[in-house]
């Protein structure tokens, strides 16, 4: 009679065990057949599976093609805002059902992203937790990982990587300890990219490593589920793992695996980049005809399938630094001239269309004119002669805007014409000091060295005078080459520290270009001649309540001891220099600015620049 009884009860207990399994799921919704159609943009076969779905009888069913529904909305920039509605049909349907704990975790996942879309940072917080709460409670793994994976967004996106690292972590052990099935290959490949952020950031080599060793795993998972846009997307990870160990033969075989299975994938808008990435590597080895060769073919794909959008502008732009670096001015002149053109037409497209958007409102406004107000023909001539008054007031307004627009673009033309001359001097000196050098020593190895310093340092001169922002990266790697340069002319005379700090993003936060240079080459020109001496030139990069601060500090004899010539550069440099920042003021409305003063711990000279946090996204360089 006991066994009898114990074998009943271990019956009931399996029985509901998979009850629990398998009560709350659609055994018709293929989740990986649905992602494979969305991403191949077949949206009838979408369409149609999910209407299959939410016809049926299984309300677990119509759950999941709300869930097919709104992944297909959201997924999609122009069709985002029509995603909320079905959101909330499906939170109401969710309600009614038995199932309902189990099923609303993925619902509040729905909720997030679409507020974390529209930039509603508390919403999306809001909902996110309430879904890592009950996928926790109902141990639901897979929609765990997904509310980890956003919230790991959330603060990233506030610059709160603390917080972030933290939950990435107990994201990196389910994707590690859980069986593999189609979508991980996609987890692979984001918990490489979160790592070669922290790179990024850090600069530790050890996170560069793991991202490569995540990308590794993404790609043989995604080759074994066929899911070919991951494997992609890995070995993009892995060209950048290769670029950072200096290795561009490694880093092109990347992007030629890369590009062999974004073709897998039909997927075009990825190709132009591919073959930029390729082109710049050939640059670097110096293989120009490779370079110019891979430019070509990106030209071709752009022509093919991005011809007058405005992702073809960037590529227009990249040819033009492409063939010039590869010593081609006819062919960079015309692309920058296509470029240029290009980003005009764009303008005026969109421009247009705000105008006709404009006309047929006030068309719509006129149609609606009743007889009642055709009646009110008293008051309408008032409301004419105020609206006359209105419009004389309103041209006057636009005539004086467009006077300060104009003296304002003449300014900003001298200051580039300002920064084109700013020393030409110092290349007549530069390449003087070369020609000895190489007569000298005879070192061809470091005679070619020199000239590839020289010759960055001269395209980054005249390429300021077209491009009002850098990056602070880029402002560094340009001041150590321009510094190297000044040592050979003046050897022995003074060394030089260029340092940020590493609380700053400085691939992200920008500066004007060409705005330190002045006051260094100041300090070697002038401030160390006649010295008894070694001279120290520090550069320092950090915050400073909420702007950026640059000081510039030189040993030097200071102000008060210097030359009348010194006097003058200083002067001539500070001028252009202060007329940049009033730009900078009026364009972003900010309080930048600087100052010059004599070293009051020592000799020389110490200059502070004040300049606003900008980042890239700010000033759309």
């Amino acid at each position: 009679m006991k066994s009898t009884i114990l074998v009943f009860f271990l019956f009931f207990v399996v029985i509901q065990s998979l009850k629990a399994q398998s009560g709350c799921n659609c055994p018709g919704a293929n989740m990986q057949q649905f992602d494979m159609l969305n991403e191949a943009n077949d949206s009838a076969a979408v369409f149609k599976m999910i209407n299959n779905l939410k016809s049926g009888a299984d309300k677990n069913c119509i759950v999941s093609g709300f869930n097919m529904q709104i992944e297909y909305l959201l997924r999609r920039p122009a069709t985002r805002e029509a995603a909320i509605a079905v959101i909330q049909q499906q939170q109401a349907f969710i309600s009614q059902i038995p199932c309902k704990d189990e099923l609303i975790t993925s619902n509040h996942i729905h909720y997030a992203r679409y507020y974390r879309y529209k930039g509603d940072d508390e919403n999306f917080s809001k909902f996110i937790f309430k879904a890592l709460a009950n996928a926790e409670e109902k141990k639901d793994r897979e929609n765990e990982l997904r509310a980890l994976i956003n919230i790991v967004r959330l603060f990233n996106i506030q610059k709160q990587f603390d917080k972030s690292t933290k939950y990435l972590d107990r994201a990196e052990k389910i994707i590690l300890t859980d069986k593999p099935d189609y979508r991980t290959a996609a987890h692979f490949t984001w918990l490489g990219e979160q790592y070669q952020s922290r790179y990024v950031r850090a600069k530790r080599m050890s996170l560069i490593d793991s991202a490569s060793i995540f990308a590794d795993k993404a790609r043989d998972i995604g080759l074994k589920f066929k899911d070919y846009s991951q494997v992609a997307q890995a070995f993009w990870l892995l060209e950048s793992h290769a670029v950072i160990h200096k290795d561009l033969r490694r880093a092109i075989a990347c992007l030629d695996s890369a590009l062999l299975y974004f073709k897998k994938t039909g997927v075009t808008q990825n190709f132009g980049s591919v073959y930029v990435a390729k082109a710049w590597h050939h640059v670097k080895l110096n293989e120009k005809a490779e370079a110019m060769r891979w430019m070509d073919t990106c030209l071709f794909y752009t022509e093919k399938y991005e011809h007058g959008t405005p992702a073809s502008i960037d590529v227009y732009h990249e040819a033009a630094r492409v063939f010039d670096s590869c010593n081609n001015p006819q062919r960079a002149f015309t692309f920058f001239k296509t470029y240029e053109h290009l980003k005009d037409s764009i303008f005026k497209v969109q421009r247009a269309g705000k105008i006709n958007e404009l006309e047929q409102k006030y068309n719509k406004a006129k149609n609606e004119k009743t007889i009642k107000e055709l009646a009110q023909q008293k008051s309408i001539y008032l409301l004419l002669a105020l609206a006359g008054l209105l419009a004389v007031v309103a041209i006057a307004f636009f005539l004086r805007q467009q006077s300060l627009k104009h003296k304002k673009n003449i300014l900003e033309t001298e200051q580039r014409l300002n920064r084109a001359r700013m020393n030409p001097h110092f290349f007549f000196n530069a390449l003087t000091t070369l020609q000895k050098f190489a007569l000298r020593d005879n070192d061809g190895q470091a005679m070619a060295s020199n000239l590839s310093k020289f010759s960055n340092i001269m395209r980054e001169t005249l390429e300021s005078t077209y491009k009002e922002y850098v990056t602070i990266e880029q402002e560094i790697e340009f001041l150590n080459e321009y510094l190297e340069v000044q040592k050979i002319r003046f050897p022995k005379t003074f060394s030089y520290e260029v340092i940020a700090n590493k609380e700053l993003e400085i691939d992200e936060l920008q500066i004007p270009a060409m705005i330190i240079q002045p006051f260094v080459e100041n300090s070697i020109e002038h401030g160390f001649v006649g010295v008894d001496y070694a001279g120290k030139i520090d550069i320092h990069f950090t915050k400073d309540n909420k702007e950026l601060l640059i000081q510039i500090t030189d040993n030097g004899k200071g102000l008060n001891t210097t030359a009348k010539e010194n006097n003058e550069h200083i002067s001539r440099a500070s001028q252009i220099i202060k007329d940049r920042i009033y730009l900078l003021n009026i364009k972003l409305k900010t309080k930048a600015g600087f100052s010059i003063d004599n070293n009051t711990t020592g000799n020389g000279v110490i200059v502070k620049i004040h300049l606003p946090l900008l980042y890239k996204d700010q000033t759309n360089t």
